[in-house]
């Protein structure tokens, strides 16, 4: 089987513009530029005219997707687009979004990001009376609560079916005549709202795709929220208290870009906190400060500036390798990290180095870059890392490993020292963590990663460990054949 140089994925991006005065198609064309960052398998953006619902979707980046032509129909109104995340191995054009579907109450688009932990269940049950699905991804699963529900409004069919689903989910939908967005009773994921010039609305996955359309911010949509925008304006619906808050910590680690606020908190701000905590925590000392670009970089500046330690671009990253970088052979990907990653051997040579990363996954990743940096010529690599050890895999939206293969919750920290080939480690402590989140509750974020304090999804509850981990397995291989 192919092995990916490891990292956290995250599932996808979702944005949506509603505007009579605009190039909708174009506005989210930018828009999911701007999003690139969450997902790189795929792209698609679907507009109507009020009449008709077109989508045009494959599989790539955004310019590779859309690179002839934008989808286009005259005096389209409103538009939805998609990012999906690369995963291991085959992918499936079938399985790209916005999805479209015609029911007995109009035709409508969706698109999904996150993960639903029930989709298998009411995938077999709906099945079972006949559902036919096209994808073998759980965002269908979405579509067909609505199109089966009797309620009289496409409101009232979304509220029905949030009330089946578990999970992680931002969803950004359209019909003829309104776009509606919707954010889980958690908020595990990000959606914002924004305002353009002339008076129309976006949706979108993070505040940084709201600057390219020139957007004002307007707020986040609320954990349990529903938003639907028609030429009424604004409205909102609550289907949940939002007392069971558990926004993911990774969006503010890793996902998301650092000129994104989410919720409230400065992306950027977190980051150079949490280096800021890592020097406190850590005590390192050293010559340079360098990073792992690009995720790490913020956390670096905030270690340097702590401790006054110059920083400066030790390992240069290759921007042209667009999509993880995938091959047979041991040799090929031990050459991914080279390719990717390039040490300046003028700032590290002789020098007590100190590399901050966003975590350690497997550790294979983590070892290819001390060795390179090591055969640049540093005399001394101190790793730090601005994300506690990830000991548990998550069920709510990223593709990790099964928890066997998660080097922290097989090693100690100093066993993985060992293995990475550092001088020193140390991973920031959660209770570091929460103090880099100032504008949030701490305690409405999950954690569940470091510490498995989150509840096993219901289908996963009455299994043996055994049984458990035959499961993660079957869910790895299908995500590896793009499932």
């Amino acid at each position: 089987m192919y092995e990916k140089v490891p990292k956290w994925k995250e599932e996808c991006g979702i944005y949506g513009v509603y505007s009579h005065a605009e190039d909708v198609s174009e506005m989210t064309y930018l828009g999911l530029f701007a999003l690139q960052h969450r997902g790189q398998e795929s792209a698609g953006i679907a507009l109507t005219d009020g009449y008709w619902i077109d989508v045009k979707k494959g599989m790539g980046l955004v310019s590779e997707v859309f690179r002839e032509q934008l989808p286009h129909l005259d005096n389209a109104k409103i538009a939805i687009g998609h990012v999906r995340y690369a995963t291991t191995g085959f992918s499936l054009a079938a399985n790209a979004q916005p999805l479209r579907v015609n029911y007995a109450g109009g035709a409508l688009a969706l698109a999904h990001n996150g993960d639903l932990t029930n989709a298998a269940l009411i995938r077999r049950d709906l099945e079972s009376k006949g559902t036919v699905f096209q994808t073998t991804i759980d965002s269908e699963v979405f579509v067909h609560l609505i199109a089966r529900s009797q309620k009289p409004s496409i409101e009232e069919r979304i509220l029905e079916a949030m009330s089946v689903v578990r999970g992680a989910f931002c969803l950004s939908i359209m019909t003829e005549d309104k776009l509606i967005g919707v954010r889980d009773p958690q908020g595990f994921r990000p959606l914002c709202i924004g305002r353009t010039p002339d008076g129309g609305w976006i949706l979108s996955s993070e505040t940084c795709a709201l600057d390219v359309n020139s957007a004002e911010f307007v707020r986040d949509v609320l954990p349990g929220e529903m938003v639907v925008i028609s030429s009424e304006g604004l409205k909102s619906y609550r289907f949940s208290n939002g007392e069971d808050v558990a926004s993911c910590i990774f969006e503010y680690i890793y996902f998301a870009r650092p000129d994104s606020i989410i919720d409230g908190q400065s992306v950027h701000a977190a980051r150079f906190e949490m280096g800021r905590v890592l020097a406190r925590e850590s005590g390192f000392r050293g010559d340079v400060v360098i990073s792992v670009p690009d995720s790490g970089t913020t956390a670096a500046t905030g270690f340097a500036y702590e401790t006054g330690i110059p920083f400066a671009e030790g390992l240069i990253k290759n921007r042209y390798i667009g999509r993880t970088f995938i091959q047979p052979t041991q040799k090929q990907r031990d050459a991914a990290v080279k390719l990717k990653l390039s040490p300046v051997c003028s700032v590290v040579a002789g020098k007590s180095v100190i590399m901050v990363d966003d975590s350690i996954v497997r550790g294979t990743t983590s070892g290819k870059i001390v060795r390179l940096l090591r055969n640049a010529g540093a005399r001394e690599i101190h790793v730090c890392i601005s994300s506690p050890p990830i000991t548990d895999p998550c069920y709510y939206g990223i593709d990790t490993s099964i928890r066997k293969e998660l080097i922290s919750a097989t090693k100690s920290v100093e066993e993985i020292c060992s293995f990475i080939g550092a001088d020193s480690l140390h991973f920031i402590s959660i209770e570091g963590l929460r103090q880099c989140v100032p504008a949030l509750n701490p305690d409405h974020m999950c954690y569940a990663c470091f510490n498995n304090d989150y509840p096993v999804p219901e289908e996963d509850a009455t299994l043996s460990e055994d049984d458990k981990i035959i499961l993660e397995r079957r869910r790895i291989a299908q995500r590896e054949r793009g499932l």
